[in-house]
């Protein structure tokens, strides 16, 4: 498991009975987590008093009970810095087990000795587009959401990194990466946060079981002759590491050399010593 422990500004404080306790930054939530099907004692006492807690409603959907919770706050990992909101369907605009993978990205990176340009895709408040733009790449950012671009872009200024050169791009992702290739434009990178399940703007339906190899053969032909890795994020539970490896051995080591490693992303919970799955992500390095 890549696990995400480097966190300050944010903690798993506990899990039990499908849901998770956190510390983000200084203010405390509950919100629902399939994962902690577990029923162990909640002794920790933050779970009676959180400021805000997300339950959900047996009609669908859900809403926030906050207390003492203002509307937006600011955390930082590392010399990153994120806007927080609570949202609708339990949401905060930050997935922190994806730190783990920020750290990878920057690393590789810096060490490449080369400029690096990265296409985000799925890209939503952009913590990996932070993130690289930090370790100095380019970074094209493409998310269907005009508020969630938004978002990124005002990670962006909060990390003071303003000035570095990301596109900003409102678009279908599957449309825009067809419309690179036929431009001829390349990437070194590229980083990609599918859902399990949407619609396009035309009614077109993404289940992500039955369309991500086929958008994973398209990706690659957007790739530089030299690309230096993809990381692809899945939060299916049908889909295992091992599953995600077979595919990045399939589309970009057949292509391009390299391997592929996956494993689950997973966040320490403080209470229990122990990890809280958090889905998984493939890496494909050349």
């Amino acid at each position: 498991m890549w696990l995400a422990d480097k966190w300050r500004d944010f903690e798993l404080v506990d899990c039990s009975g499908g849901e998770k306790l956190e510390r983000w930054g200084k203010f405390t939530l509950v919100r629902p987590d399939p994962q902690a099907i577990w029923n162990t004692p909640r002794k920790n006492r933050l779970w009676h008093s959180p400021d805000a807690r997300y339950s959900r409603s047996s009609a669908g959907g859900g809403k926030w009970d906050k207390n003492s919770l203002p509307e937006s706050w600011r955390i930082r990992y590392g010399e990153l810095t994120f806007n927080v909101k609570p949202m609708n369907f339990k949401h905060t605009g930050l997935f922190p087990e994806q730190a783990v993978n920020w750290d990878w990205a920057m690393d590789k990176i810096r060490g490449a000795g080369r400029e690096i340009s990265v296409l985000n895709l799925f890209a939503y408040t952009g913590g990996a587009t932070v993130a690289c733009a930090a370790a100095g790449a380019s970074v094209c950012h493409v998310d269907a959401a005009k508020g969630m671009v938004s978002w990124a872009k005002e990670n962006i200024k909060s990390s003071k990194l303003e000035e570095r050169p990301v596109r900003w791009i409102v678009d279908d992702c599957i449309k825009f990466v067809q419309r690179e290739i036929r431009r001829g434009r390349r990437y070194d990178a590229v980083i990609m946060d599918p859902p399990s399940y949407g619609r396009g703007p035309g009614g077109e339906v993404w289940k992500l079981e039955d369309n991500l190899y086929p958008f994973v053969e398209l990706v690659s032909g957007v790739l530089s002759d030299d690309p230096l890795f993809v990381i692809i994020n899945s939060y299916t539970t049908g889909l295992s590491p091992g599953t995600l490896a077979y595919i990045g051995e399939s589309v970009f080591s057949r292509k391009f050399g390299g391997h592929s490693h996956s494993e689950e992303l997973g966040l320490p919970v403080t209470d229990s010593g122990l990890a809280l799955p958090c889905g998984a992500a493939c890496r494909w390095e050349k």
